[in-house]
């Protein structure tokens, strides 16, 4: 007879508290970790994080009575605490309320982004950007962006509503989560 032994889940806690190992990304997702080597990044990895992060900057001075703000370069969220779900973002809008509860000197927000932004990498997965991605709308991010260089489109995931993706001849909105918010996508990969 054979006995099932069910996984033992990481809380948050834990995994904050695990050491940092040279050349390793980690996430959390339901309670287990995820490890692979780090992501590499190029030159037009980090363009791309400069650009959109500007352009959502520009938004948000636009608008001034929205609040929260930008942030980039793989800034983590708890996204759940039970199970424990906790992922890094390339590029993030954090609305006012989940701003203000974080010190500046904090290594996790504690909730979801409005609008998280994942742009590939050469070594990235699609069957963890896509677990990543599932698990953001799943805990409460209501846009997920998912940027591709090689071929110059953003698909835009939402919990209700089916992917889209847009090309350099159009231009990306994220209503109404970002009210006012639109750029062409042939200004974010110049």
């Amino acid at each position: 007879m054979s006995t099932i032994v069910e996984p033992v889940l990481m809380t948050a806690a834990e995994f904050e508290a695990l050491p940092e190992v040279e050349g390793v990304d980690r996430w959390l997702i339901r309670g287990m970790v995820r490890e692979e080597s780090m992501t590499v990044r190029n030159r037009w990895h980090g363009r791309l994080m400069v650009r959109i992060a500007f352009l959502l900057e520009l938004w948000l001075e636009a608008h001034p009575d929205i609040g929260g703000e930008v942030v980039s370069g793989e800034v983590g969220f708890r996204l759940s605490n039970d199970p424990a779900t906790v992922v890094g973002a390339d590029v993030a809008y954090v609305d006012a309320e989940i701003s203000a509860k974080a010190s500046l000197d904090t290594t996790l927000f504690d909730g979801p982004p409005v609008l998280a932004v994942e742009i590939l990498s050469p070594s990235d997965k699609v069957k963890e950007l896509d677990e990543k991605i599932q698990e953001y709308l799943r805990n409460g991010t209501k846009i997920v962006w998912l940027v591709n260089p090689q071929f110059a489109t953003i698909t835009v995931y939402r919990a209700d509503a089916d992917p889209e993706m847009f090309n350099r001849r159009e231009t990306i909105t994220a209503e109404p989560h970002l009210p006012g918010f639109a750029a062409a996508v042939a200004k974010i990969f110049e």
